[in-house]
């Protein structure tokens, strides 16, 4: 008699992990506005670090209402999913030992590139080559400097998707790059307001047409955000109605218009402090 067919273990993915997983507090990140916990997570024998924002620990805001920017951080996660760039690190929502909260997969940047080789600041009016500006900032004693960015795909795709979620808070500081070539970006908690709010750093490819690569990206997202669509679907479990509508509004306008978008005058569009 043979013996019976071994089936292989199911292999757990990182989402189904960070979401069900035992959930152990390691410390505080206590350079952040909002509570911000440094965690383990543990399922199926295996373990991976991330960080738990609980949204008790949420600061309030003027201008988003209270108890929302984790749901914000989630949604942020699944429109870079669908957009196939990966530019968010793995984010779900569940309860915790401080209630519910945003669980992200830590992303260990890489010391040899902590974001300075795609920032920085220059003592020149125009950018060199293979850098784009941003603005002038002034740096003590009546001096100024020109703040740029590296001319950088994955920065470009990372403006895309800031442009699509309205993010009012592109700091280099939430720039991570990775030992192997990738860039994430963290900390989408002021995203997908209704309202024109976006505040960035990557202000270099403002006006210049958009990518080919970036049109395809969009024409995806806009199915993605018909009605009844998956990405809908799901956006409609975290941000409101008139904030998806906002955003397929948004969409519609980069796909129109060919080009990046560019400063409103409406809202002060870097944001400060810069790192």
């Amino acid at each position: 008699m043979s013996a019976p067919e071994r089936i292989p273990p199911r292999s757990v993915t990182t989402a189904e992990l960070l979401a069900q997983g035992e959930l152990k507090v390691r410390g505080r990140i206590r350079e952040a506005s909002n509570a911000v916990l440094y965690c383990s997570v543990s399922y199926e024998g295996r373990d991976v670090f991330c960080v738990y924002k609980p949204v008790a620990g949420e600061r309030p805001l003027w201008d988003f209402p209270d108890g929302t920017l984790a749901q914000r951080e989630v949604a942020a996660y699944e429109v870079s999913e669908a957009t196939g760039w990966g530019l968010v690190p793995t984010t779900v929502l569940r309860d915790g030992p401080y209630g519910e909260g945003m669980c992200q997969l830590w992303v260990e940047a890489s010391p040899e590139d902590d974001g300075a080789g795609l920032l920085a600041l220059v003592d020149d009016e125009e950018p060199a080559e293979g850098w784009k500006a941003i603005g002038f900032a002034e740096v003590g004693e009546g001096r100024t400097a020109l703040l740029v960015h590296a001319d950088d795909t994955r920065l470009r795709r990372l403006a895309v998707l800031d442009a699509v979620i309205n993010n009012a808070d592109r700091k280099g500081g939430h720039l991570l790059p990775t030992g192997e070539g990738r860039l994430y970006g963290i900390d989408h908690g002021v995203t997908f307001n209704a309202d024109n709010k976006l505040r960035t750093l990557l202000w270099g490819w403002a006006g210049e047409p958009l990518t080919p690569e970036a049109v395809d990206v969009l024409t995806t997202l806009r199915d993605g955000l018909a009605s009844g669509a998956r990405l809908a679907t799901r956006l409609a479990e975290l941000i409101t109605t008139a904030e998806i509508d906002a955003t397929r509004e948004r969409v519609e306008a980069m796909l129109a218009s060919g080009k990046h978008p560019e400063p409103s005058g409406e809202w002060p569009a870097i944001p400060w402090p810069p790192v």
